[in-house]
C-alpha cells in the first residue's frame, strides 16, 4: 500500500508544471541554515557525520556552510576535501556577493569561496530594494553590479553558481520590477538557478504560487527556499514547484532559525509519493526515518514525534474507532504504507482505547488477544489503571508486563522484593548522602543489599543492581537512559499523584516503564522494578 498518485504533469492548482524529475534539484541546507537554530552547536566532526547521512539519503546538494565567515566552516571544508567521498551529493559552499565598491576578484570573502574547493557555490544577494538601501547602504544599481560581478567571477573560476534572492517575495511585493531585474541579472551572469527566498517566512501558498508563476515567465531556472513562520513552509515549497520551480531547499527535521525551515523530508516524500517523481536513488526514501533520527542524535535536537512521515506518532493510532478500522484495512486511516519511509504503524493503549486497540497492541508485542472476552477484560483493566494515572501509550514494557498476568501461562517472577527503604541526610561535611536498602530474592537466594547514589532514585537503582547481579549478570548491560516525572494533580500540592516514566536500554533496544504513586519515590520504584523485570523477561 503506497497510495502513489501520479502528479507528474498536474500540480496542486490543476495546472501543468514545468518541473521534471530528471532535472530537479533536492538541496539540503541543514549544515548552514539549519545550524542557525537556537541552542544548536555543530562541531566539524558533527557536520562530517551529518553530511554522510545526507549523502546516504541521496539528496543532490549539501550546503556545508560559509567558508571564510567563521573558523568552524572553513575547517569543515578543509576536512571535507580530505575525508569525504560522496556518492550521491555535491558539496556546496555558501557565501555572499562582493562588498559594494570592491571588485569580486579582490574581495577576501569571495576568495574564501574559491579556496574552499567546493565545485558549486550558492551566493546570497539582496532582492528587496529596501534591504539594499537600508541594510547594504548602497544603490540598487550597485547591488546589481555586485551580483553580476560575483557570479561572473566564480563562473570564470570554473564554479557552478546558484543565487539565493534574500527576501525575494517581500521585495517583489514592494517593487516587482527591481526583484525581477535581480533574477535577470543573476541569470545573465551565469547563475544556473535563481532561488526565491521567503526569508521572513511570512508567505502563504497562494501568494507563493502567484509570484513564482510571474517570475517563471522570465524562463530562468528557479528554486525556492522557505521558512516556516506561518507554518506553511512545506506547502509554500510545493506551491512554488507547481508554479515551475525546479530546485527546492530545506533542512532535515525542519531545523532553522525562529520556527525553522521547510522540512526537507516531507517535501521529498510528497514529491515522490504523491507526485510520483523519483528524486532519490532507488530505495533511499525507505531510509528517511532512520536518517532523520540519526541526524537528530548528532544535533542533540530531538525531532517532533508528530513530524510527518518519520515522526514516532506519524502512524500511531489511539482512538478505538481508528484501530477497529485498521484491523480490517490499514488504508482506511493511513495515507501510505509506513514502511515506504522506513517507519511503522503503532497502536496506542490508553483510556480512549477500545478492544481493537488492545488486540492490535497485544499482537505487536507478541500476545494473542483474539479471544473477545479476554480482550474486553484487559481493556477494562487498562481503562481503570489509566484513570489512576498510568499511561501505557508510551510504556510498551509496562503494558507487556500487564499482559503477562492475563495471557497464557504466567512466567515465573525473575525476583521478588521483600522490602526497601531510603535514607537521605548529610554527613559531617554537609555532603548530601542517599542510601537505599533492598531485601530481595532471586534464584531462591535472598540478599540484603545497600546502594548509594547521587539521589534517592539512583541509590535504589544501585541497590537493586547489586542484589540482582549475583543471579543475573546481564543486569550490567541495563542502563537507565531517560527519566521523566509528571505531577498529575498539581492542585494537591506536595501530596499530588506522581507519574514516572523510565527508559532503559541493554545496548540493543530501549524499553519504557511507568510507575504511579503518591510521591516521586514510590512512582520511581515501581517504574524501576518493572524496567528490570521486563529486561530479564525479554532476555
Amino acid at each position: 500500500m503506497t497510495n502513489i498518485v501520479d502528479h507528474s504533469t498536474v500540480g496542486l492548482h490543476g495546472r501543468a508544471t514545468t518541473a521534471q524529475p530528471g532535472t530537479f534539484h533536492v538541496y539540503d541546507t541543514t549544515l548552514r541554515d539549519g545550524a542557525q537554530q537556537e541552542s544548536m552547536r555543530l562541531t566539524v566532526a558533527d557536520k562530517l557525520r551529518i553530511t554522510g547521512y545526507l549523502d546516504e539519503l541521496g539528496v543532490g546538494w549539501i550546503e556545508g556552510g560559509w567558508p571564510g565567515a567563521n573558523p568552524n566552516d572553513t575547517a569543515f571544508f578543509a576536512a571535507a576535501a580530505d575525508e569525504l567521498n560522496l556518492k550521491n551529493a555535491t558539496l556546496v559552499a555558501f557565501g555572499a556577493t562582493r562588498r559594494a565598491g570592491v571588485r569580486a576578484a579582490e574581495d577576501p570573502q569571495v576568495q574564501a569561496l574559491v579556496d574552499s574547493l567546493a565545485s558549486t557555490i550558492c551566493l546570497v544577494a539582496k532582492s528587496h530594494r529596501g534591504h539594499v538601501e537600508r541594510a547594504l547602504r548602497t544603490t540598487g544599481e550597485e547591488n546589481l553590479a555586485m551580483i553580476s560581478d560575483t557570479v561572473g567571477f566564480l563562473v570564470d573560476q570554473g564554479r557552478r553558481v546558484f543565487l539565493d534572492c534574500e527576501h525575494f517575495f517581500d521585495g517583489y511585493r514592494l517593487d516587482p520590477d527591481y526583484a525581477l531585474e535581480v533574477v535577470r541579472t543573476a541569470s545573465r551572469a551565469g547563475a544556473e538557478v535563481v532561488v526565491l527566498c521567503d526569508t521572513n517566512g511570512g508567505m502563504l501558498p497562494s501568494w507563493v504560487h502567484e509570484i513564482v508563476s510571474e517570475v517563471a515567465k522570465l524562463e530562468v531556472p528557479l528554486g525556492v527556499h522557505c521558512h516556516n513562520d506561518t507554518g506553511c513552509a512545506v506547502a509554500n515549497t510545493l506551491a512554488a514547484v507547481d508554479a515551475g520551480a525546479i530546485h527546492v531547499q530545506g533542512t532535515i527535521n525542519g531545523y532553522g532559525e525562529r520556527t525553522g525551515n521547510a522540512d526537507l523530508i516531507p517535501v521529498i516524500a510528497n514529491l515522490e509519493l504523491k507526485y510520483g517523481w523519483e528524486l532519490l536513488p532507488e530505495g533511499r526514501l525507505a531510509e528517511a526515518t532512520r536518517i532523520s533520527n540519526a541526524i537528530a542524535a548528532v544535533t542533540n535536537v530531538v525531532g517532533s514525534p508528530r513530524q510527518p512521515y518519520v515522526g514516532a506518532s506519524a502512524f500511531a493510532h489511539k482512538a478505538g474507532l481508528h484501530a477497529s478500522a485498521i484491523r480490517i484495512d490499514p488504508n482506511l486511516y493511513q495515507h501510505i504504507d509506513p514502511a515506504v519511509v522506513g517507519n511503522g504503524m503503532r497502536t496506542l493503549v490508553s483510556d480512549m482505547a477500545g478492544r481493537a486497540n488492545i488486540q492490535l497492541k497485544g499482537s505487536e508485542l507478541g500476545f494473542d488477544l483474539s479471544d473477545r472476552e479476554l480482550a474486553a477484560t484487559v481493556t477494562g483493566v487498562v481503562k481503570e489503571r489509566e484513570a489512576r494515572g498510568y499511561s501505557y501509550e508510551a510504556a510498551d514494557a509496562s503494558f507487556a508486563l500487564l499482559l503477562t498476568e492475563y495471557v497464557g501461562e504466567r512466567p515465573a517472577e525473575a525476583f521478588t522484593v521483600d522490602h526497601w527503604r531510603i535514607h537521605s541526610g548529610a554527613d559531617h561535611t554537609g555532603r548530601t548522602v542517599n542510601e537505599a536498602t533492598v531485601k530481595l530474592t532471586a534464584n531462591d537466594e535472598t540478599h540484603l543489599v545497600v546502594g548509594e547514589g547521587n539521589g534517592p532514585v539512583n541509590a535504589l537503582d544501585q541497590a537493586l543492581r547489586r542484589g540482582l547481579s549475583m543471579a543475573y549478570p546481564r543486569i550490567a548491560d541495563f542502563e537507565l537512559v531517560d527519566y521523566k516525572v509528571r505531577i498529575l494533580d498539581s492542585t494537591h500540592g506536595t501530596d499530588a499523584t506522581t507519574r514516572v516514566m523510565i527508559d532503559t536500554s541493554d545496548g540493543e533496544r530501549t524499553w519504557t516503564t511507568v510507575g504511579v504513586g503518591s510521591n516521586i519515590i514510590d512512582a520511581s520504584w515501581e517504574a524501576l522494578v518493572d524496567s528490570f523485570r521486563y529486561g530479564l523477561l525479554r532476555a
